[in-house]
């Protein structure tokens, strides 16, 4: 299987996720994307398509949470339920991304329940 067709299947099951999960301005949908290197997670209000919050806010935060990559996620995911609280966001819907929930991913929805949302 070369990278071509993991990225196409990846963004099939993604699209059969979407399907089903709508964000709204008061129970937003966090996405979640992952690279080699990094996570990067945003909440997204799908009823106007504009991010509320985005994963670039805590960029500069990033570099300095130690750890390995399951780690940081994890710190990530605290961060955005943080900047979530202060927009006044209890709850949300968790979009994996057409990844399994499993490592970064799973640790990115830890750190937003450690954080204090729901869903």
């Amino acid at each position: 299987m070369d990278n071509k067709s993991k990225k196409q299947n990846r963004t099939r099951r993604h699209q059969r996720v979407r399907a089903r999960i709508i964000g709204t301005s008061k129970r937003p949908r966090v996405s979640v994307f992952k690279s080699n290197k990094h996570v990067f997670a945003q909440l997204i209000d799908d009823e106007s398509g504009k991010t509320i919050i985005s994963s670039k806010v805590i960029s500069a935060v990033k570099s300095k949470i130690k750890g390995n990559k399951s780690k940081k996620a994890e710190e990530i995911g605290k961060i955005i339920a943080e900047k979530a609280k202060e927009a006044g966001i209890n709850e949300v819907v968790f979009d994996r991304g057409g990844y399994k929930y499993h490592g970064r991913v799973k640790a990115v929805a830890e750190g937003l329940r450690a954080g204090g949302l729901k869903f």
